[in-house]
């Protein structure tokens, strides 16, 4: 059970990491419009920057304003804000900025440190806050220095929560540090069609494994089915052509066959001594002659004297007249032998054209 539970764990770690490779593909099809929300003084917002294409005329304002329950954005944004990037800017005036000063080493561990004083840094507790922080800065005796940016989750959750419900593919929401360098700070950030497309993507390659999984079984079955019953009849089809070469060769059309008929059959299935003879004068190099020469059937052993015995097997199996060579005995040498005493033994290849 435990096999099992790990390989469902890795194949869900696998799709996972394919969905995630294939985001931005999709969304390279898809492109998002931005769309940049600027509240200006005294809670207006209004739509400053769009990049969608063609010019749009300008949206009106609206004011919201702090401690709202309930946000009514304009008609007019509505169609903007669907499935677009909505980027809110909102006024410095809105949050608590705290500058804070930790050792060096404590850089691997802000998200926690963080958190743990916020309770200290600002009137809110951590789940109630809406917090980030600017890139740490060194700073002399080996230090850090940042600054946290927070405001209540109340205080934003109207406005978040009805740019949300146009169904905005992704919220953000940016603030700037106060005084002459201003920092911009991301204190919120929520992609909902992104989260939305790895669920698409994840279960669409899960159709497709499956898919292709029950294709693969099927497959499997239908050749399972099928293979032997395609054996049978190529095999039956091979004996036919077989007995069909078989009586044409022996000329088996009616019962009378010829003496010439009988006398061309052997002549064709029968070996040539001569040929055998000129074919192995051509092929045994001069330091090699044969003592014994035996013709049997379509074999022939030959017996001899040799200074390299193994090489005559490569010549004979590279002649046109002959095939399988082997030592059918021992190669000896006797002390009165000037040479190797060979045995090789080949069949006889029926051969017509050109060749030693």
């Amino acid at each position: 059970m435990s096999t099992l539970d790990d390989i469902m764990n890795a194949f869900g770690v696998w799709i996972d990491a394919v969905a995630r490779s294939a985001r931005p593909l999709l969304d390279r099809f898809q492109p998002t419009r931005n769309v940049r929300v600027v509240e200006q003084d005294e809670g207006v917002l209004s739509i400053a920057i769009t990049d969608g294409g063609e010019a749009e005329p300008a949206a009106p304002s609206f004011r919201f304003l702090a401690g709202s329950q309930e946000c009514e954005l304009p008609q007019e944004w509505l169609q903007r804000l669907r499935g677009s990037h909505v980027e809110i800017f909102l006024q410095p005036s809105r949050f608590l900025f705290r500058h804070l000063d930790l050792p060096k080493r404590a850089s691997e561990f802000l998200d926690g440190i963080v958190r743990s004083q916020i309770d200290r840094l600002t009137p809110w507790t951590a789940g109630e806050a809406l917090y980030k922080w600017t890139s740490p800065v060194a700073i002399a005796g080996d230090r850090i220095a940042m600054t946290i940016a927070a405001t209540a989750r109340a205080a934003v959750a109207p406005l978040i929560g009805a740019v949300a419900d146009v169904g905005a593919a992704a919220i953000e929401v940016v603030t700037t540090t106060p005084g002459p360098d201003p920092v911009a700070i991301t204190v919120y950030s929520h992609r909902d069609r992104a989260n939305a497309q790895l669920g698409r993507i994840r279960q669409i390659l899960i159709v497709i494994f499956a898919a292709s999984a029950i294709a693969a079984l099927g497959a499997m079955l239908t050749s399972g089915f099928l293979a032997p019953y395609y054996d049978d009849q190529a095999q039956q089809t091979q004996r036919q052509v077989a007995e069909r070469r078989t009586k044409m060769r022996a000329g088996t059309v009616g019962p009378a066959s010829s003496a010439l008929e009988l006398i061309e059959r052997r002549k064709q299935t029968t070996p040539s001594s001569v040929i055998v003879l000129e074919a192995l004068s051509a092929l045994l190099p001069d330091h090699t002659y044969a003592t014994e020469l035996r013709i049997e059937g379509d074999k022939v052993q030959v017996i001899g004297i040799t200074r390299d015995a193994p090489s005559l097997i490569q010549l004979l199996e590279q002649s046109p007249h002959f095939m399988h060579a082997s030592f059918f005995a021992p190669t000896t040498r006797a002390p009165n032998d000037p040479a190797e005493r060979f045995h090789i033994e080949a069949k006889i290849k029926p051969h017509f054209g050109p060749g030693p």
